[in-house]
């Protein structure tokens, strides 16, 4: 494969390595007040477009079909809100027996409390090509849900409570989540068969987004002065942020591909990253609103702002990985016998699974 092709088929892995750069080069650029103004054209436009093209792009029948889904709903919902916050309770409680900064704990805590984002979760699953109507769904039913519960689980794992503006992020992700949606599945109406003969680059559209988004995220993190710690316990708590998403990556993945759990392969993408993922536009606002007055706010929001932009560069990284193993159950799922079929999904699963366990540390 020539030098220029090999450009071509990877170029969105090198988008994320020249946004990074980018980020931290010109930090100023990507941040609130700069040129970019990512309070506006992040927080307001890009969410916009991200659900506005899906909206064009999904087929109404999918979109109902996935609200009909309650199985996978459930499960995404309870593993988001319920599970993990649990286990990442029990598993600070073995790091509190290390030397690592007990504020920096307290802030991983709130990362399991989160609920998921309306953006990530979406446009890796539709660049897998999996469930993208029920990562629509969750990613928005999530973080209306998250609005609620998360301060909930705040209070319930760290004492801390307050009053949230609840009308006012209501308002903000109806803005930006449901009206576009509705608005693009009603111009696909008007536009159905010049989508279909013209067959627009949706997937490509929503990667260039997804690269702002990163371009700007990476902004905040490289600049913002929270995050000025020693070496070590930065070392450390993002070391531990990619162990926990792999870990619960694979976790999410095992569960979903039991054959007495009835997901296919396109549900178990969506539910890899919806269940796994973490809101920082609804997370950072509702800590600075939980923890008002706190002295060490600063320290809490750390593993937050890693979190956000590492699940943005795991995904991206194992799209390649997960799209192949997704292809691969689909196609035999289609041409070969009960038996074949049976035998061939073990060796994916095994082989997807190998491939998320050889990134976790020390199991290579």
């Amino acid at each position: 494969m020539g030098l220029l092709a090999r450009v071509r088929k990877e170029w969105f892995i090198i988008g994320i390595v020249a946004a990074i750069v980018s980020a931290k080069l010109q930090p100023a650029v990507g941040l609130k007040g700069g040129p970019l103004r990512p309070e506006f054209t992040i927080t307001y436009v890009a969410v916009s477009a991200i659900f506005f093209n899906s909206g064009l792009s999904l087929k109404t029948e999918e979109l109902t079909s996935a609200l009909l889904h309650v199985k996978l709903h459930l499960f995404v919902q309870s593993f988001t809100l319920v599970f993990f916050p649990v286990a990442m309770w029990l598993c600070i409680k073995l790091l509190a027996l290390t030397s690592i900064n007990t504020w920096l704990l307290r802030g991983l805590q709130t990362v399991g409390c989160m609920p998921p984002p309306v953006s990530s979760a979406v446009i890796l699953t539709k660049a897998v090509g999996g469930n993208e109507a029920a990562a629509i769904f969750n990613s928005a039913f999530g973080s209306f849900l998250g609005i609620l519960v998360t301060p909930l689980l705040l209070l319930l794992f760290l004492g801390s409570s307050s009053s949230v503006p609840f009308s006012s992020i209501f308002s903000q992700l109806f803005m930006t989540v449901v009206v576009p949606l509705i608005l693009g599945q009603v111009s696909r109406r008007f536009l159905r068969d010049w989508l279909e003969r013209r067959k627009p680059p949706f997937g490509v559209i929503s990667s260039l987004v997804l690269l702002m988004i990163i371009y700007t995220t990476f902004c905040e993190t490289f600049s913002n002065p929270d995050i000025e710690l020693d070496h070590l316990s930065l070392l450390l708590i993002t070391f531990i942020i990619f162990c926990i998403q792999l870990s619960f990556m694979l976790l999410t993945f095992v569960f979903s591909t039991q054959k007495q759990s009835g997901f296919t392969p396109a549900d178990t993408v969506a539910i890899m990253f919806c269940a796994t993922h973490k809101s920082l536009t609804l997370g950072i606002p509702m800590l600075k609103i939980v923890f008002e007055g706190y002295e060490h706010l600063s320290l809490i929001s750390v593993p937050l702002l890693i979190y956000h932009p590492a699940q943005i560069l795991l995904g991206s990284i194992l799209v390649p990985t997960i799209k192949s193993w997704m292809n691969s159950r689909q196609k035999v799922d289609k041409t070969h016998t009960q038996r074949e079929r049976d035998l061939f999904i073990y060796h994916t699963n095994h082989y997807l699974t190998r491939s998320l366990c050889s990134l976790l540390p020390g199991t290579a």
